[in-house]
């Protein structure tokens, strides 16, 4: 789940929208648009009305939720969907950390840090991040503290196998959508209307989902993975 902006005409006035999309990949391995929202801005309360629109339309379960760092974004997932596991984006985490980074002191600090994310398990990313406090902490005591206070969040991934960390541990997925979506929108100015963005964001979605025909790589074996971690939630027609 993500979200992008756009430029409107309201009232001889060019206003900002927010653009909320969901991305789902479904029992086949294959990915599909969910659904797509208009707001004047990015906030929890209103991915809140999304998810309960998404269960009223007849989402059950969502297993696993990959989202940025938005503040209580991840508490209005779990109260729509309380057993969904939530992993915030480790390159949103990285990103947001390097603003706060004095560029001389990022390449250093980059290869301190995937220490930590590219651990073989949570207790070695623990280790890893202890070291990492140590040596930065009194000079980037903000980012430290960002990595401690969501860190339960962006560790989530480290419970399970390869296979599912490459797809969970980022929002590359729903990223590169964006990124398609763009080069259709990119020299569109301000849209006329809400309606207007919609219309060409559904006609360009329909598109980019024509491409979207064969399963995620390794998918079989990916499936019997989340079969055993969700084996009381994941029913499958054998």
């Amino acid at each position: 789940m993500d979200a992008m902006f756009y430029k409107v005409r309201e009232d001889g006035r060019i206003v900002t929208r927010c653009l909320y999309n969901i991305l789902g990949v479904n029992t086949e391995g294959k990915k599909e648009i969910l659904g797509m929202y208009i707001s004047q801005s990015e906030g929890a309360n209103f991915w809140l009305s999304v998810l309960t629109d998404l269960k009223n339309r007849g989402v059950n379960d969502i297993l696993i939720c990959s989202i940025d760092n938005l503040k209580g974004f991840a508490e209005a997932i779990q109260t729509i969907f309380p057993q969904t596991e939530v992993q915030s984006c480790i390159v949103h985490q990285i990103r947001n950390s390097l603003k706060y980074v004095s560029y001389k002191d990022q390449k250093e600090f980059m290869v301190d840090i995937k220490s930590v994310y590219q651990a073989v398990n949570k207790e070695a990313a623990e280790q890893a991040l202890d070291v990492v406090e140590e040596k930065w902490k009194n000079k980037y005591p903000v980012v430290i503290k960002s990595w401690r206070i969501n860190w339960e969040k962006l560790s989530a991934y480290f419970k399970y196998p390869e296979n599912i960390r490459r797809l969970i541990y980022t929002t590359n997925a729903i990223e590169g959508y964006h990124r398609q979506l763009r080069k259709v929108t990119k020299n569109k100015g301000a849209f006329t209307s809400d309606l207007a963005l919609l219309k060409l964001v559904y006609l360009a979605t329909q598109n980019i989902q024509k491409k979207w025909s064969t399963s995620l790589w390794n998918w079989n074996q990916t499936l019997s993975q989340l079969t055993i971690f969700f084996e009381n939630r994941l029913n499958l027609s054998l």
